[in-house]
């Protein structure tokens, strides 16, 4: 009895614990409300909408933990849309090669910033903010390449294109969903199982100190940010494959989930710490509060950002109030 009680007082102190709880809460009050939310082809179809937040904040997991951020993720994910879109259409490239073509773009996108970041110590707020409307504004110019109106949107796809965001498994089960867990179990081994993970959590606790011990910190966190910068990438060709329509614009409002999920997740603001479970729970609670708010309680789209918003705003408040609320019922308690 009292191992039972001691693997539950565990549980109920495990941050990945807690965060499979919402997910299941949203569950049960959405499918209490709206009986329709359980049945498969609904609730995992709604995982086509969140996909992107899903997958992005995987990686941007691994720069916040250096101690940076990354909030042109979104902006990236536009760009690499519009690139596929103008390649194929106008440029003639196949599609595949039109996708590579994007992938090395955003990669080309996150080492520029990135080397301002490491090598120049410009803070990675002030480098990604910059980069958010720099590549923003390279993807509406490079739209103005293309012989379609830019907010009409380019499309006509080719089906084996499209079958990325249309393939379902058993019938009910998207693709997307088993490119999230594949990425995420890969983002798992990269970050908690190899040598390169353990350097960065380093970075993140002590630079100075992990420089001083032979990593190349520079180097290491350069990479942190490719890999977030093509992951953007993966899910601007997963959007627009499944959206069938390719949009400089199309991750605009991507980077406040992202951000909160990683950040509900259990990764610090100040670097150091971090889990790639908690960041794919937090993303996916996220995803279902957006989806779930407008299905069953009829609530508009464009309100969406405020309980996101406020989810965020709690979560650091009560990070930063912890440690105090901790301190003080200790000493209570050895008064």
């Amino acid at each position: 009895m009292k191992r039972v009680a001691s693997k539950l007082k565990q549980l109920s102190t495990n941050w990945e614990f807690i965060l499979f709880l919402l997910v299941l809460s949203e569950i049960v009050i959405f499918s209490a409300k709206n009986q329709k939310f359980l049945l498969p082809r609904v609730l995992f179809g709604s995982m086509n909408d969140i996909i992107s937040i899903c997958i992005i904040s995987l990686f941007v997991t691994f720069v916040m933990i250096t101690g940076g951020i990354d909030i042109q993720v979104g902006s990236i994910v536009g760009l690499t849309s519009i690139i596929i879109g103008v390649a194929w259409q106008d440029g003639g490239l196949d599609i595949w090669a039109a996708c590579l073509l994007a992938i090395l773009a955003a990669a080309l996108c996150g080492t520029l910033s990135a080397i301002f970041i490491a090598y120049y110590n410009v803070q990675p707020m002030v480098v990604t903010l910059g980069g958010s409307f720099l590549y923003a504004g390279v993807a509406r110019m490079v739209s103005n390449f293309s012989a379609t109106a830019s907010y009409k949107g380019i499309s006509g796809f080719p089906n084996s294109f499209r079958s990325i965001g249309k393939t379902k498994l058993f019938g009910f089960l998207p693709g997307q969903v088993i490119l999230f867990l594949v990425l995420a179990i890969l983002a798992y081994i990269l970050l908690h199982k190899t040598k390169y993970g353990r350097r960065i959590f380093l970075i993140g606790v002590n630079a100075k100190a992990a420089g001083y011990s032979g990593i190349k910190t520079k180097f290491i966190v350069l990479t942190t940010y490719v890999l977030s910068a093509v992951s953007a990438a993966f899910a601007g060709i997963v959007l627009t494959a499944y959206l069938g329509t390719a949009k400089s614009d199309l991750g605009s409002n991507l980077t406040l989930p992202i951000i909160t999920a990683v950040v509900l997740g259990g990764t610090s603001s100040n670097g150091g710490k971090g889990n790639v479970i908690g960041t794919a729970l937090a993303a996916i609670a996220i995803g279902l509060l957006r989806f779930g708010l407008p299905l069953c309680f009829g609530i508009s789209q464009q309100y969406l950002e405020i309980p996101v918003g406020l989810l965020l705003l709690l979560v650091i408040t009560a990070r930063a109030l912890w440690p105090k609320v901790y301190a003080h019922f200790q000493k209570r308690k050895t008064a």
